[in-house]
């Protein structure tokens, strides 16, 4: 069973009328296996392992962990910490499977599939991606003279957000799906005897569409758009 859906979706304000910049925001989920967390049974959000580059922000992780608990379907969330320790040495970074036949592999092996039901840990997400500057220009200027101060002047940048969640069935030991979150925005500074701020909070709307998304996910639904 596999399917795939992409919802694209517009979250634009005008500079004139608040202190935010424009964004434009991106879901994507492909699901492989019927989910439906039980009560009792967690999810775990670990980042991806990596051969090379950074990994997902711890930072970015507990957000999507604390939005993952709101809401009214809410899902328990496993302390990582506590996950990879009660699993040691499986989930360390340096031994953690980096291939989904290597999960199946490692479920199979003496009490580690017993350890896992034991956490009472479900589903496992595998979170990878990062929030980067991808353009800007402009200047500022700000200058002081007696009596006066202030600055003239206008600039500008642009952030994307690109995360993926690779959902793992543990006790099925499959992959269940993926959800995806794209979101770029363009922030401004202008100048106008005091410094004006258009901010567009990239990483902060990826996570809650993210953590909105894979809570429907676990809850075996559909959201809306």
């Amino acid at each position: 069973m596999h399917a795939g859906i992409a919802r694209p979706a517009v979250l634009c304000a005008a500079l004139a009328v608040g202190l935010a910049g424009c964004m434009t925001a991106r879901i994507d989920e492909s699901r492989e296996l019927p989910t439906q967390i039980a009560s009792g049974e967690a999810v775990v959000i670990l980042a991806k392992p990596q051969i090379e580059g950074a990994a997902a922000e711890d930072e970015f992780m507990d957000c999507v962990g604390r939005g993952l608990g709101k809401g009214s379907s809410p899902i328990r969330v496993q302390d990582n910490n506590q996950f990879v320790d009660s699993l040691f040495p499986w989930f360390e970074p340096a031994t953690a499977p980096r291939r989904p036949e290597a999960v199946t592999q490692l479920l199979a092996r003496p009490g580690v599939s017993e350890r896992v039901t034991a956490s009472g840990v479900r589903y496992l997400v595998w979170l990878d991606g990062g929030t980067r500057k991808t353009d800007g220009g402009g200047s500022i200027a700000c200058g002081a003279a007696p009596g006066a101060a202030g600055c003239i002047g206008f600039g500008w940048w642009e952030n994307e957000s690109s995360y993926e969640a690779t959902v793992w069935d543990l006790k099925q030991a499959k992959s269940a799906g993926s959800v995806g979150t794209n979101v770029s925005g363009t922030s401004a500074l202008v100048g106008a005897v005091v410094p004006l701020p258009f901010i567009a909070r990239v990483q902060a709307t990826a996570c809650q569409r993210l953590a909105d998304q894979l809570q429907s996910f676990f809850n075996g639904g559909t959201p809306a758009p």
